[in-house]
């Protein structure tokens, strides 16, 4: 076991015992873990397809072959064999296209095809000056602000139990000075400003879900972040946890980067999140481009050279953030190519086929930080378990229990037909 990765595991006594209560003595116990505490992620905007409601215009689509699901579906079984933590769209221009109309129905059937997988699921994002609702410009500043809010507690509120955590508000850095075009939170922020905004929206997915875990997420990781962060946090912003957007669509930034961006944020002693995180599988976008939005392409083919490159850039990612004790959740943002600008970002090509980097990261998350062991019970039915951080499931002579590895004292588990 590498030592980098200690504060993954955990080890602890435990007492196996029968549905009566007496011990498990002088046993074989097989000890096969189930689920992580760390959250391998990926952004899971194909369950909203797989899982999209029957409507007079999506049947029409599948007629006429401009819909598969079935597509969806399969990617999803893909992505399920991987990942235990879904990031699912939640942008208010394409959710809510007309005022009083969110798409509310469809993101609960893709938030809960996630969970019936043991996967945890976050919305993104609550508040952004960008894919934000045309309708919000018709009012004036303290409306926009007041249809934030209600939009925020409303989403929250519905989706409690479901869908738990959520970026709240999205690259606040650049919001309150964006001027590529004229929006309603850009309007707001200005009025306001950056920290008082984010008081605001934090304060209200507070008070709609108390136990929700609350980002903020950012693209832009300068001493502007950190300098915001700590104006939000005196200003007693309910931060659960940093987001870090990485967007290396002209190269990867390297080991060294990543961990001057860790021992930067770290320290506020917060949880950190690695959000959006992007790595190429062919030709490098152009270094002279500022924003990487400008760069329009009809095709960025993957290539093979770019595909084993990529599998390397997101092992040495995963092993110096899987290393970083405050590191809660990795995700990649494109699971197939082809989303975003078209970039050849994804783990899945487009014709369905896993890259090299698709199998990367399932031997990581299977096997190489994975625990399946046996251990041998005492006269009392004890035995010491230690593996990675997680779920598990005990089997003895076609008995079975669940139970969590997790930093504590000892516990009793008991093994049922």
């Amino acid at each position: 076991m590498d030592n980098r990765y200690s504060h993954r595991m955990a080890g602890k006594k435990i007492r196996f015992t029968d549905k009566a209560g007496n011990p498990v003595a002088g046993s074989d116990i097989a000890i096969n873990q189930t689920g992580h505490k760390f959250l391998f992620g990926c952004g899971a905007f194909d369950a909203v397809s797989a899982t999209m409601p029957e409507n007079p215009w999506l049947l029409k689509a599948i007629e006429e072959g401009k819909f598969n699901r079935k597509m969806f579906e399969d990617r999803m079984d893909l992505w399920f064999d991987v990942f235990n933590y879904g990031t699912i769209p939640f942008y208010w221009g394409s959710f809510e296209y007309k005022e009083g109309e969110p798409e509310t129905e469809s993101r609960m059937l893709a938030a809960k095809l996630l969970q019936s997988h043991g996967a945890k699921v976050k919305g993104h994002p609550l508040c952004w000056h960008t894919v934000c609702a045309d309708w919000l410009m018709e009012y004036d500043n303290a409306t926009i602000l007041s249809k934030q809010l209600d939009r925020i507690n409303r989403e929250v509120s519905t989706f409690k139990g479901v869908i738990d955590m959520w970026d709240v508000i999205n690259e606040v850095v650049i919001m309150q000075v964006y001027d590529r075009y004229d929006n309603a939170v850009t309007r707001i922020c200005k009025d306001l400003g950056r920290v008082k905004l984010v008081k605001e929206v934090f304060d209200a997915a507070k008070a709609a879900n108390p136990d929700a875990v609350l980002l903020i997420n950012d693209f832009n990781l300068s001493e502007s972040y950190r300098i915001l962060l700590d104006g939000c946090l005196n200003a007693g912003v309910p931060i659960s946890a940093i987001g870090i957007q990485t967007h290396q669509h002209q190269g990867y930034m390297g080991k060294e980067k990543l961990e001057d961006i860790l021992d930067r944020f770290s320290f506020f002693g917060l949880p950190i999140h690695f959000t959006e995180n992007t790595l190429i599988s062919g030709h490098l976008m152009p270094p002279e481009i500022v924003d990487l939005n400008d760069y329009q392409v009809d095709e960025w083919p993957s290539t093979p050279e770019g595909e084993e490159r990529q599998r390397k850039e997101w092992r040495e990612m995963y092993e110096t953030l899987f290393a970083h004790p405050l590191v809660e959740a990795f995700t990649g943002w494109d699971f197939t190519d082809g989303q975003w600008l078209n970039a050849p970002s994804g783990l899945v090509r487009a014709d369905g086929t896993v890259k090299p980097a698709y199998n990367e990261i399932k031997n990581l998350a299977n096997k190489e930080w994975h625990t399946d062991t046996t251990v041998h019970t005492d006269e009392n039915g004890f035995a010491f378990v230690e593996g990675f951080k997680g779920t598990y499931k005990a089997s003895c002579n076609g008995q079975t229990a669940e139970f969590s590895l997790l930093d504590g004292e000892e516990i009793s588990v008991m093994l049922e037909s």
